[in-house]
């Protein structure tokens, strides 16, 4: 059985941006991305017939980061009517019989960690379905791998260091030492991805890095500057390495992976669901899709 470990803020995020505005039936709440974002996961849903799924929701943006760093991404200008749409997404998607995970002290990408490093040794394979570049680190060969759901590719532990020039035990260290603009790490001054690959393809991880540039047995350009910027702001190197870190404790209830099997969609609380918000085409698109074979799994590695 394979395991699909799903990002639904990315998706909702999509959705909200990609997808048409939408009133719920009564008229007094925005629904579009939730719709946008049934729709988008149907006809990908029923094709996993049998397979072990996983959901995970940022069920509010702030973590236990915002508390060891300020400047760490928050829902500060986030729009109002897509925070409202989580609770409403979450609920979609239990509707649809999935296991659905919303954070609130941790991140959806800690729980999916998680779920990865639990599961993966009972899973055929394990899809982390998100183009999230922080997932890299949890890639292990080519059975954990990232699956960027809208085009189709899988990136596997190779596709990961010709993508950052380190494999995935040092992503993290890369990350913090480049910089990640999305989730509001601004990385260490002079650093960039060229100065961090080739440092951390001989060091792997910031703690091993010596703060005398002279120790660094290799060319590169600036070296010693580098070693100065590091050896300055080392702690915060660590921090930032920290933040960059997924979590793998998160205490998820599901102890089997025979727990995340999904079978179908489960029709009566889903009809239920869609009569409610006005999601009538989305009940009917379910049920008509569900009558359709299963190809569970299809997707190209590269």
């Amino acid at each position: 059985m394979k395991l699909y470990l799903l990002d639904a803020t990315y998706e909702l995020f999509r959705c909200y941006y990609g997808a048409p505005r939408r009133r719920s039936r009564r008229g007094n709440q925005e629904v579009g991305a939730v719709y946008g974002l049934i729709a988008s996961l149907l006809p990908w849903l029923v094709q996993l017939r049998g397979e072990a799924l996983g959901v995970a929701f940022d069920h509010v943006i702030e973590s236990f980061r915002n508390e060891l760093y300020a400047g760490y991404k928050s829902s500060i200008g986030v729009p109002a009517d897509l925070l409202e749409q989580f609770s409403l997404a979450e609920d979609a998607l239990q509707a649809l019989g999935l296991v659905v995970w919303p954070m609130v002290d941790f991140e959806a990408d800690d729980a999916l960690a998680t779920a990865a490093a639990r599961f993966h040794t009972s899973a055929e394979s394990v899809f982390i379905v998100s183009p999230d570049k922080d997932f890299a680190q949890c890639v292990r060969g080519r059975h954990v791998v990232q699956l960027d759901r809208r085009h189709q590719r899988v990136m596997d532990e190779e596709s990961v260091t010709v993508r950052f020039g380190v494999p995935p035990r040092s992503v993290p260290d890369w990350l913090a030492l480049v910089g990640d603009k999305a989730d509001g790490i601004p990385g260490i001054r002079g650093w960039g991805p060229r100065s961090a690959t080739v440092v951390l393809r001989v060091f792997e991880h910031i703690e091993a890095i010596p703060d005398d540039g002279t120790r660094w047995h290799f060319d590169l350009r600036d070296k010693d500057r580098l070693a100065a910027s590091l050896c300055a702001h080392r702690d915060q190197a660590l921090l930032f390495k920290t933040l960059a870190t997924l979590r793998e404790d998160v205490p998820l209830p599901q102890k089997t992976l025979e727990e995340l099997r999904w079978l179908e969609v489960s029709f009566g609380v889903f009809d239920s669901f869609c009569q409610h918000w006005g999601f009538d085409k989305l009940a009917t698109q379910a049920r008509n899709l569900s009558a359709s074979p299963p190809n569970a799994g299809v997707c190209n590695r590269g």
